[in-house]
């Protein structure tokens, strides 16, 4: 394969990436896992300013890997919602470019305090 077809390609798959980037919908929150405590489990640093131990789900167990300090969509449970929660999706770094972009994380610096 040529490069410039190969340079082509990785455009597409950014762009394409990029148009599906998942917001928060209804009680979901933007997440930046904090430390990971073993099996599925971590410590998460929520956008609405809540430290919650979250899990990942078994649906999500083979295809979704996370490291410490990478932006998830946390979905806190019905009860007990403020300590507890699951894990939906993570953000690639086009995808968080993405969401600055648009103004949604736009507090991103100041959360990285807390």
């Amino acid at each position: 394969m040529s490069q410039k077809k190969e340079i082509e390609e990785r455009q597409e798959q950014l762009a394409e990436e990029i148009r599906r980037v998942k917001l928060p919908r209804g009680r979901q929150v933007f997440g930046l896992v904090d430390q990971l405590l073993g099996g599925t489990r971590m410590r998460v640093k929520c956008f609405d300013g809540k430290l919650r131990i979250c899990r990942i789900p078994g649906r999500f167990k083979r295809f979704l890997w996370v490291r410490a300090g990478d932006t998830i969509l946390v979905e806190p449970w019905e009860l007990s919602g403020d300590k507890r929660g699951d894990v939906l999706f993570k953000y690639s770094r086009s995808q968080l470019q993405y969401l600055r972009n648009k103004g949604l994380l736009k507090d991103m610096q100041v959360f990285e305090e807390f």
